[in-house]
């Protein structure tokens, strides 16, 4: 397996980073490296919306990550978007090389005002190797224990599983 780069776009939690580099670490044969970009992601910024379109900053990261070997795990604290879409989790690209993790609506005080530090490592972590996994060629599962079926809502978030089921599993060489 190719090794797994974490990018911080707009994000300034280094412990929660090394949590998450921690997990991945315990889940994946592969390097994990945290590394820095100079990605300016404001002009992705939309007024109408007060958003931030994911699409675009992918786009502007790809340039800044050519020679990079490996996957491009970007984490981000702005709220993000698509189009089609009120807002996005994350979005990656199919089979590709990037991918990105928006934290904003993971907060469960987004919702209810309240702070739930593990709560908020949980979601992360479910949205991470969802991405990820749509980077290593997975696509949506009818699987609810499965990270990779489709999160609607932040409820969706918390009721589908942790972990890829066992036929995504195959998929992916190298899973511990």
């Amino acid at each position: 397996m190719t090794g797994i780069n974490i990018v911080p776009v707009k994000f300034y939690k280094n412990t929660f980073l090394k949590k998450i580099i921690k997990e991945l670490n315990s889940r994946f044969h592969s390097d994990i490296s945290l590394i820095a970009l100079d990605l300016d992601v404001e002009e992705t910024y939309s007024e109408d919306r007060g958003q931030f379109f994911s699409s675009q900053i992918i786009a502007l990261s790809a340039p800044l990550t050519q020679t990079i070997p490996g996957k491009v795990l970007m984490i981000t604290e702005v709220d993000l978007f698509v189009p089609v879409l009120t807002f996005v989790f994350g979005e990656a690209q199919l089979n590709g090389k990037h991918s990105l993790v928006s934290v904003c609506r993971l907060h469960e005080e987004f919702y209810s005002g309240i702070s739930e530090d593990e709560l908020l490592f949980q979601r992360t972590m479910k949205e991470i190797f969802h991405e990820l996994g749509h980077c290593f060629g997975l696509l949506h599962c009818i699987d609810w224990d499965c990270v990779m079926h489709s999160s609607q809502g932040i409820e969706e978030v918390d009721i589908k599983g942790n972990f890829y089921c066992k036929i995504c599993a195959r998929s992916i060489d190298g899973l511990k």
